[in-house]
């Protein structure tokens, strides 16, 4: 979901977490009907299964007006979408057994695996089926088993998705946690903090440190999330955040000279001085992992072990083969610098065209055979003319999670220096400028006294 960041008060904290919650108000008659799924839910929230089917968590997919070179008039997301993060999307790589490996092993795999559904319809699917296969309590209940919730086969043989639609689940009813959130926001991407890089701990947010959840700044309105920007998240509810709003002003700091730096430079850069995860995939090359199937290659780190890329974005999309990323620069008006997880993955593309291909990950995940993956989707998508050859593309991910304490945010000496981290040639500042900013005058008096005053 795209990129602004929500930086929260401690005093809105207070609000939201010191509130007791109440007990469901169905809690006994599910207790003494059951439950059966969304219909026992809509005994008292009539409608809200159809409105679910209306939003980005269940369609993967709405229409991306900022991104170039896309049918604005078409939805584009996790549905259809092809690039170096992933390589397929939901269409190529449904819910899907995997053919048996070397050692005749067969698993279930697919992108789709954290759509809330049931799998026996489709992606984005509407009407009284796909209504009631809708996976309330992965969200809304305390007491969801995860467990339950995994790809089998059903008496048809279809692959399926099961759910929790246990009594237990359903009558324990609350505001959906940091863990019914990241149980698959975490692992987007192939696994734990792979594509995003951050982890809602304590530890690595303040935010979370001050008790606050992903719900009190992504606060929905009929099942619409509202989100920040980010170059690579193209679909959304069309809700965007800010930092400014109900806990931080317009002039955040103390120190006017701060504050005059948010015109041009985003909260995240400051207040967001590391990332981590996947830096860089391989799905030209697949690595036999111990359980006997494969997996493309490729290099991570932990979080907060890489520094960000800065550049400037004004909430458009620049969107080619090779490279996805932020438009805008210093003199057009609308852009701010902002952090970003730089991406770089290997895949096959279409050399008569220059289009990158997708893959169906069931043949390479057997056999390390990415060549029958590529055949497989181009069947499935109906290209025919088509010739494959390994190829690179850039992704800026945006930065948005992960808030640093105060004391760790990025300080005057930090940019405003020869070796800092801001590339500020690359960023459009001239030879003279670069001087001029990067001497310690502008900061050295400032930073004096605060020392005198620590000490």
């Amino acid at each position: 979901m795209s990129g602004k960041i929500i930086t929260i008060m401690l005093g809105c904290a207070l609000l939201t977490t010191t509130v007791q919650a109440k007990e469901h108000p169905g809690k006994e008659q599910i207790l003494k009907d059951g439950y059966q799924g969304p219909k026992t839910c809509e005994v008292c929230h009539p409608g809200k299964a159809k409105e679910f089917l209306g939003t980005v968590h269940w369609k993967h997919a709405s229409k991306a007006d900022h991104v170039d070179n896309l049918n604005h008039k078409e939805e584009h997301g996790m549905k259809n979408r092809i690039y170096t993060m992933c390589n397929g999307n939901d269409i190529v790589n449904n819910l899907k057994e995997i053919p048996p490996n070397a050692a005749g092993k067969t698993k279930f795999s697919g992108c789709n695996t954290c759509h809330p559904g049931d799998h026996t319809i489709d992606v984005g699917s509407t009407g009284p089926e796909a209504e009631q296969s809708i996976d309330c309590l992965i969200c809304h209940s305390t007491k969801y088993d995860f467990r339950k919730r995994k790809i089998v086969k059903d008496d048809k043989g279809n692959v399926v998705m099961t759910q929790d639609r246990s009594t237990e689940a359903a009558a324990n009813i609350g505001r959906p946690s940091i863990k019914n959130c990241m149980v698959c926001h975490e692992a987007a991407g192939g696994g734990a903090l792979v594509k995003r890089g951050f982890s809602m701990t304590k530890e690595a947010d303040v935010h979370v440190s001050k008790g606050i959840i992903c719900v009190d700044c992504h606060q929905a309105k009929n099942h619409k999330i509202p989100t920040g920007r980010d170059p690579n998240n193209w679909a959304s509810d069309g809700i965007y955040m800010t930092c400014v709003g109900e806990c931080h002003s317009e002039k955040p700091h103390k120190d006017a000279g701060i504050n005059k730096h948010t015109a041009k430079i985003a909260c995240q850069t400051c207040h967001i001085p590391r990332t981590g995860g996947a830096f860089s995939k391989d799905f030209t090359k697949w690595e036999k992992m111990s359980n006997g199937f494969y997996e493309p290659s490729t290099l991570k780190r932990e979080v907060n072990e890489t520094a960000p890329v800065y550049a400037w974005y004004n909430l458009t999309v620049s969107n080619t083969p090779h490279f996805i990323g932020p438009k805008g620069s210093r003199t057009d008006g609308k852009s701010k610098i902002y952090p970003f997880k730089l991406f770089q993955g290997k895949a096959y593309y279409n050399k008569k065209d220059g289009q990158l291909l997708s893959m169906d990950f069931a043949p390479p995940m057997a056999t390390g055979d990415t060549l029958a993956g590529v055949a497989s989707a181009a069947k499935i998508l109906g290209i025919k003319d088509y010739e494959p050859v390994p190829g690179w593309q850039t992704i800026y991910f945006g930065s948005n999670h992960q808030v640093a304490p105060k004391g760790k945010a990025l300080g005057c000496a930090n940019c405003h220096s020869v070796n800092g981290v801001l590339n500020l040639k690359e960023l459009g500042y001239s030879a003279k400028e670069v001087e001029k900013l990067t001497t310690p005058e502008i900061y050295f008096e400032k930073l004096l006294k605060l020392q005198q005053e620590n000490e």
